[in-house]
């Protein structure tokens, strides 16, 4: 019988190549992503009305409008603009806002942590409520619990979250008066707009994870875990819930972009100073720069959040790195 001439590979050097192919073909594809947004987003930008009819006064003449549209670059052929902008992002100027004055690129650093926060605590409520609730459907299906479970999933996904924020808002602050609501002045305004926020993720994650525990609790290596005589705890939480976290964990990546770049409705609602309120303002201003900033942001960030997601079910799931070799 002949020998190998080569050792096999480890499983720590499959993952690390998996991880590294991954990551060449992921920045490439962000590259390619941010340049078709950046065209999109700034097409989509000039195409909700003429700025200059919010900046100036209804009595300002046209020479006044020629003015103000040569200082902020809006009298050159969009292709022109376009390369201007690219050239000054490239440099990494995001140029300024048409109605403070203020740099893009200071709005979003100022902005960013209070998204960062609420999104995170949002997050944090999701799992904390999701997984468990998924868990137990699908361990009780068919009964009661389950069916209260899909009812709350159901609710969960249907509800508005400004909606739900304005509820929690009339019963918790103004009625019952136990805690505050808008703008962000401490720990506990955090919390009716991360509940708020979090409704849907939570429904999604509990829908999500009760489909792939009743797939995985059926398959042959539950089976054989349970044949060993390993206790059933071990069994769910261990074994039975480490792979069907699998597309929770993408999902999870998909809404925590979500919850810190999509919160227009929720941070306008509890005036919170995100980069939510940040873009409902730009959007009713006609602010070209900030628009397209914020945009940018939510598109790398949502690339970034995508890879590690990617990145961290490589990990857990051995198919895939097997598949990657």
């Amino acid at each position: 019988m002949r020998r190998r001439s080569q050792a096999a590979p480890s499983r720590a050097t499959c993952t690390e190549d998996h991880v590294t192919r991954l990551l060449v073909d992921r920045t490439i594809q962000a590259l390619t992503g941010l340049l078709a947004l950046s065209v999109i987003v700034f097409l989509m930008a000039r195409a909700t009305g003429d700025p200059l009819q919010l900046l100036l006064p209804p009595e300002a003449t046209r020479e006044d409008y020629a003015r103000m549209a040569t200082e902020l670059g809006l009298d050159q052929p969009l292709p022109i603009q376009y390369a201007i902008y690219m050239g000054n992002m490239l440099r990494g100027d995001l140029g300024r806002s048409h109605r403070s004055g203020e740099q893009v690129a200071t709005l979003l650093a100022q902005r960013l942590p209070a998204s960062l926060e609420l999104g995170g605590a949002a997050l944090f409520l999701m799992l904390l409520a999701g997984i468990p609730l998924g868990v137990a459907s699908a361990l009780n299906r068919g009964r009661a619990l389950d069916t209260v479970a899909k009812v709350v999933a159901v609710l969960g996904q249907s509800t508005p979250a400004f909606w739900l924020g304005i509820v929690l808002i009339e019963i918790f602050a103004v009625w019952l008066g136990w805690l505050p609501s808008g703008t962000n002045r401490g720990p506990t305004y955090v919390i009716l707009p991360a509940v708020a926020l979090a409704g849907f993720g939570i429904a999604g994650i509990a829908r999500l994870l009760r489909s792939s525990m009743l797939e995985v609790l059926d398959s042959e290596f539950v089976k054989l875990a349970r044949a060993k005589g390993l206790p059933e705890r071990t069994v769910i939480w261990k074994h039975a819930l480490r792979n069907g976290l699998l597309p929770v964990i993408n999902f999870t990546g998909v809404l925590f972009v979500g919850v810190i770049t999509l919160a227009i409705t929720v941070e306008t609602v509890f005036a919170w100073p995100g980069l939510g309120l940040l873009t409902f303002t730009a959007i009713l201003n006609r602010d070209f720069p900030v628009v397209q900033g914020v945009t940018l942001l939510a598109g790398a960030i949502s690339i970034f959040a995508s890879t590690g997601a990617d990145i961290a079910a490589t990990y857990l799931d051995p198919r895939i790195r097997l598949a990657g070799r």
